[in-house]
């Protein structure tokens, strides 16, 4: 057999595993997309026909079979505010610092090794750890604050990491060049490096946030009542979706589809919508940079 068909044989091959890899990993992201398609477009039509003023805006009646979810809407709106103000400063503050100071060695791996696996803690470990830190040694008793610093540290793990990989992702010319125009090392920082990883610290917050919108766990043993009124202070319980949507799914006196496919959609809507929201603006910043 001559090089020239041994090598056209070679290209063939070649040519054939690419095609069989390309469509292994066409028919799997096509099926990831279809069975999140399908678990959405589901959703809504079970629980569109709920969706009404009412619904959004009114108080619960007769055990929570009738009436809205208010109260569950603000309270998860409350949680989720004040999990990011507890989350976020201390969140962005640490990845600044393993990306720009921390020095290469055991600890800084063994500090990122343990964010690491924070991450992939349970979420119900979270919930025993706010109970017991913060609801019953601190006495902040089942509150919102409680909730929310129990979903701060849920979400920490997740500001940081994507704080430290927005940053990494900056060009080392850019803070060499703002060095060399005798900026200070923390002016680079704030004026520079920020500015530019900005898109991807916004957008790993934002995931983190979502995560903790829905959550249940955390929540359960930390912050939430099965009914209540909307709290006026932050050391007062409150209702809040994933928790409602479970009461009324698994242990509702009465259960009420229509109320359980609208909680959801409701929850699944909000969350998409930040999701969304949060994409775009990644996308417009990021077709603003030049590096």
């Amino acid at each position: 057999m001559s090089a020239r068909n041994v090598t056209s044989d070679r290209i063939r091959r070649a040519r054939a595993v690419e095609a069989v890899a390309k469509f292994i990993t066409g028919a799997a992201a096509l099926g990831v997309v279809a069975v999140v398609a399908f678990i959405l477009i589901y959703i809504l039509a079970r629980g569109a026909g709920s969706i009404s003023w009412e619904f959004l805006t009114e108080m619960p009646r007769k055990f929570m079979t009738e009436g809205g979810i208010w109260p569950a809407i603000y309270g998860t709106f409350l949680l989720t505010f004040w999990c990011a103000t507890f989350a976020l400063p201390v969140g962005v503050m640490a990845g600044i610092y393993l990306a720009e100071y921390a020095p290469r060695g055991r600890v800084t791996r063994i500090v990122r090794l343990s964010i690491a696996n924070m991450a992939g803690v349970p979420s119900i470990v979270y919930g025993l750890f706010g109970l017991a830190l913060f609801v019953l040694t601190m006495h902040l008793g089942v509150s919102v604050i409680s909730g929310a610093l129990t979903l701060a540290c849920l979400t920490l793990p997740v500001v940081i990491t994507s704080t430290e990989e927005a940053l990494r992702q900056v060009p080392q010319d850019l803070r060499q060049a703002s060095l060399a125009l005798g900026a200070t090392r923390l002016r680079t920082i704030v004026r520079v490096v920020l500015p530019a990883a900005a898109p991807g610290i916004v957008t790993g917050s934002i995931l983190g946030l979502s995560r903790a919108a829905g959550e249940t766990a955390p929540i359960l043993v930390t912050a939430v009542a099965f009914y209540g009124p909307v709290p006026t202070s932050l050391m007062q319980p409150t209702m809040a979706l994933p928790y409602h949507l479970y009461i009324m799914a698994t242990q509702a006196p009465k259960p009420a589809p229509d109320v359980v496919w609208g909680t959801a959609l409701v929850l699944v809507a909000g969350v998409s919508i930040v999701n969304v929201v949060a994409a775009a603006w990644r996308s417009r910043q990021r077709s603003k940079i030049r590096w």
